[in-house]
């Protein structure tokens, strides 16, 4: 059997071949082709623009997809339609944190409120969550949809804008303020309600998303792992941040034990230096790809 996999095509491609391969996938893009390889034969890819990815998978013409939990609320606001969420997964294309859909104005605009903005003109990609955000909020504002290079229409070709940022920096250089925040998204990995119903699909998407995960929870740690004697074990240890505790391995000399732990790598730095001068030998680390908790 073949589960047919959606890759998004646009922003989080790379992100999300990176994790792929992380998690232990291999995807191999050709510039000339929509079907990337992949070195796991029970899974065929295909790269599927993020809005439309729940589209093709609530169709069933691919089992199962990566795409943001943004254009999932998007297509089943359009069509009603509902797709199965296997995995929620926090990546973004420039890091593993949500996206924020944010409301930004022009900097020199006297709009500082969404109510302030009754009566104007919103440009976005994400037309029906906004027209819902501004609903809830009982202000009425006309919605148009935006094929682009949203951030140079205000304030000739519309008053406002719904754009999703990572940073803020890209609407800070285009002179735009954000004055609120529409919603956060972040990619989920989603199947077709007949791919989850088939025993062997759900089985592999389930295989994935523990693999997806578990790449997710190694990303920014690495292993430590050092010697060091029994009389400075306590004030070691203390030192030692670690996802439970550190493991501690009697050596074949009865006065020297073997530490293992993993931490944050940006504590690395700081913290070898110090485990040298409480007599630590030996002291390796390596890089993790996976932690299942």
């Amino acid at each position: 059997m073949t589960l047919r996999l959606g890759i998004p095509k646009g922003s989080l491609q790379d992100s999300t071949i990176h994790l792929l391969a992380r998690a232990g996938f291999n995807v191999y893009v050709s510039p000339r082709s929509y079907f990337p390889t992949i070195d796991d034969p029970a899974i065929e890819c295909t790269l599927i623009r993020a809005q439309e990815m729940a589209r093709y998978v609530a169709d069933d013409a691919v089992d199962a997809g990566l795409t943001g939990q943004d254009w999932i609320a998007e297509h089943h606001a359009a069509t009603g339609q509902t797709v199965v969420t296997i995995a929620d997964l926090i990546y973004s294309k420039q890091s593993f944190r949500k996206i924020r859909w944010v409301l930004a104005v022009p900097e020199t605009s006297t709009y500082r409120t969404p109510q302030d903005l009754d009566g104007t003109t919103i440009s976005t990609e994400l037309v029906r969550a906004t027209e819902s955000y501004f609903a809830k909020l009982n202000v009425s504002v006309n919605v148009e949809f935006s094929w682009g290079a949203t951030e140079v229409k205000p304030p000739r070709l519309a008053d406002a804008i719904v754009e999703a940022t990572e940073t803020g920096s890209t609407l800070r250089a285009n002179h735009l303020r954000i004055i609120d925040t529409v919603l956060e998204s972040n990619p989920q990995l989603i199947a077709s309600q007949r791919a989850v119903d088939d025993p062997w699909k759900r089985e592999k998407l389930d295989s994935i998303a523990l693999l997806l995960r578990a790449a997710m929870e190694a990303q920014g740690r690495v292993g430590l792992m050092l010697n060091v004697e029994r009389g400075n074990i306590d004030q070691l240890l203390r030192l030692l941040p670690a996802l439970q505790k550190p493991t501690v391995a009697p050596l074949s000399d009865p006065d020297w034990v073997a530490i293992t732990t993993i931490l944050e790598e940006r504590a690395v730095r700081e913290l070898i230096p110090k485990l040298k001068a409480l007599g630590g030998q030996g002291i390796v680390e390596y890089p993790l790809n996976k932690i299942v908790l």
